[in-house]
């Protein structure tokens, strides 16, 4: 008896091993090689709907305390093999304060100067390019709209009956070439008018893509933005491309709704900006 329970004991230990082997793994993955992310709002659209599922690349900037998954490290000064963002780049961060994770496209690097009136941007004091683009049909569904959207209003019927969003796209082009996608709902919003701002030293200025409806570098903490430029050790990485989307109609109980609310043409969606060589 007393055999069989050493090597009972023998066992559990191996099996513990094992499993500490494995969370230790995937923590190393998620940490220094890639994770999965949830677009959780409409912050940005109309490139990211509320319901994609990302895969976010953790190396590109190097390593610092955000790169730790499930906010485990503690908020340490510093970046291994720091390389900084280019202008157009979509990325994942910590919010400074209170670390909830955030995603946006990086607009502004240290040491330009950023400037909005009127909703138009300017970086350095030149305007960014910006090209009226025609109205974007989107369908809507329980994920599109998100909750407590900006884009209501744009919710009409298509021409074959099904409810869409028709939304006021104006494409822009930074500096250094990257081509990209808002949404400019008018005049009228408060984040329409900001700075100018000069960016601090291993500092970025992020911006949502749904200009009117999106808290980020232009809105302050207490309404949930992030308070102006973000410190660089606070981007986590750079998001690639979209693994999957879902509308919101996935039942956990019902595995054939699972792909039932799969949208289809999202998968594979690169995510990297085009960028115009004229512009570099």
């Amino acid at each position: 008896m007393a055999k069989q329970a050493n090597k009972d004991d023998g066992s559990w230990g191996k099996l513990i091993r094992d499993i500490v082997v494995i969370l230790l793994l995937v923590l190393g993955i998620h940490s220094c090689v890639a994770k999965p992310f949830y677009i959780p709002s409409d912050s940005m659209m109309p490139v990211l709907r509320n319901g994609d599922r990302l895969i976010v690349s953790k190396y590109p900037y190097g390593w610092s305390y955000s790169s730790v998954s499930f906010h485990l490290a503690p908020k340490i000064e510093g970046r291994l093999f720091g390389k900084l963002p280019e202008r157009g780049d979509i990325v994942v961060l910590e919010h400074p304060v209170t670390r909830i994770d955030y995603i946006k496209r990086v607009i502004g690097l240290p040491g330009d100067t950023i400037e909005l009136r009127n909703g138009e941007l300017s970086i350095n004091g030149k305007a960014v390019k910006r090209e009226v683009q025609p109205m974007l049909s989107i369908p809507a569904d329980a994920n599109t709209p998100g909750p407590d959207s900006s884009l209501f209003r744009f919710i009409t019927r298509g021409a074959d009956g099904r409810t869409v969003l028709e939304l006021p796209i104006v494409r822009e082009t930074l500096p250094g070439g990257a081509t990209f996608d808002t949404i400019d709902m008018g005049p009228g919003y408060t984040t329409d008018d900001y700075g100018p701002i000069t960016v601090p030293a291993n500092h970025v200025f992020l911006m949502g893509d749904n200009r009117d409806g999106s808290a980020d570098s232009r809105v302050s903490t207490d309404r949930k933005g992030l308070g102006g430029p973000v410190p660089f050790d606070a981007i986590a990485g750079r998001a690639e491309i979209i693994s999957f989307s879902t509308d919101g109609t996935a039942q956990w109980y019902n595995p054939l709704s699972w792909f039932q609310a799969l949208r289809s043409g999202r998968a594979g969606t690169d995510l990297r900006p085009e960028r115009d060589a004229k512009a570099q």
